[in-house]
């Protein structure tokens, strides 16, 4: 997979949550996924499509991290996982595929997004309907991981 498509996201993903949630997050090592398994306890996940391409992003985030996102971004901390930080994770997820679009489109590459949807639960599954190939990028920090995918058909 092409990492000038990737690199996008991960700085998105880095830029939104400082921002946003204060919250700073340490890259790991890209590895392709073969399942659909989510590693992790709560996933946004969106779908991109445009003329050149069409794909998928996803973030699932561990418990730990999604309720301390939670807290720095809205000040509240449920003691689980409820609508208001599915709510939180679909936003997540708006505001890094949006982030990752603006810079995607200034080197030539459009796609609208669709709306996020969010799943969670112990091993939940992501399915990107796309046929490529998925890579899953593991972050940590100091409340726990998260965990990015990404998946597109020409890249």
């Amino acid at each position: 997979m092409n990492v000038e498509f990737i690199n996008p996201f991960i700085s998105s993903l880095l830029n939104v949550l400082e921002t946003m949630a204060q919250t700073k997050l340490q890259p790991g090592k890209p590895k392709k996924k073969g399942d659909e398994v989510a590693v992790g306890d709560v996933s946004g996940l969106i779908g991109m499509v445009g003329p050149q391409v069409k794909g998928s992003f996803s973030i699932s985030f561990d418990e730990s991290l999604a309720l301390e996102i939670m807290q720095r971004m809205l000040g509240e901390k449920p003691s689980k996982i409820n609508p208001e930080v599915t709510d939180m994770v679909g936003e997540i997820t708006n505001m890094v595929t949006g982030g990752a679009k603006l810079e995607l489109s200034s080197k030539g590459y459009d796609f609208d997004m669709a709306t996020p949807i969010v799943v969670s639960g112990k091993q939940h599954t992501i399915t990107h309907k796309v046929d490529g190939p998925k890579i899953i990028l593991p972050f940590t920090s100091d409340a726990g991981k998260a965990h990015l995918e990404i998946c597109f058909d020409k890249l």
